[in-house]
Parts: C-alpha cells; sequence; structure tokens
C-alpha cells in the first residue's frame, strides 16, 4: 500500500537560489554604503538606504514564502526583530552608528548560524 508523500514545508521554482543570491548581492552593497556614508560623516545616501531596504524586504518575502513556518522559527523571529531595530535606526539619528553595528553583527548571527539553530521552531 502506497502512502501519499506528506507536503513538503519547503516551497520553490526554478531560479529561487539565484534570486536569492541576487538580492542578497544588492543587500549587502546597500549595507556597504550606509555603513560607508556613516563612517565618513557624510550620512548613509538615499540609494543606499532603499536598495538595502528594499531588498531585504525582498529576501524575507522569499523566506516566508518558501518555508511557509518561517515566521514561527528563529529565523523568522530574528527578521522582525531586525526590522524593529531598523525602525529605530531609522527614527534616532543620534544612535545610528551604534545601531548599525549591533544590526550588522545580530544579522551575521542568524544568518550564519546552524540551520538546527535558525529553524527551531516557537511555540
Amino acid at each position: 500500500m502506497n502512502l501519499p508523500a506528506a507536503p513538503s514545508a519547503y516551497r520553490d521554482f526554478p531560479g529561487r537560489r539565484w534570486l536569492g543570491v541576487l538580492l542578497r548581492a544588492a543587500h549587502l552593497a546597500g549595507v556597504v554604503g550606509v555603513g560607508a556614508g556613516l563612517l565618513t560623516g557624510a550620512g548613509a545616501a538615499a540609494g543606499f538606504v532603499y536598495l538595502m531596504v528594499l531588498s531585504g524586504v525582498a529576501m524575507a518575502m522569499l523566506d516566508a514564502w518558501s518555508r511557509r513556518r518561517w515566521l514561527r522559527e528563529l529565523a523568522g523571529l530574528s527578521m522582525l526583530v531586525k526590522f524593529a531595530l531598523l525602525g529605530w535606526f531609522a527614527a534616532d539619528p543620534a544612535r545610528r552608528p551604534l545601531l548599525f553595528w549591533l544590526i550588522l553583527v545580530f544579522s551575521v548571527i542568524f544568518a550564519h548560524a546552524p540551520a538546527s539553530f535558525r529553524h527551531r521552531r516557537l511555540r
């Protein structure tokens, strides 16, 4: 007797991986541009801010679509925390340098943590 396969918790489409790679490259270019503006005292150019935010939102949407349970995992929760920190970053010019580094370190930790940690489900 053949039982039907369990539905996958992961959705995919041809080119999804390359789309993710291109979005990540755009995101990193935006992060570097914002960081350079903060380090030189020139302020973040609006183009880099838009590139960083829009590519980040697009990556989050792709992750949420690909993994239906993503928002119930630590990876999804970490993204919500990151968006809250970005809101603080936008609203508090005096704290932008500190928040930039905090967000950067927080992001790297979650991006490179083992999948068993990132995809741990919240109860």
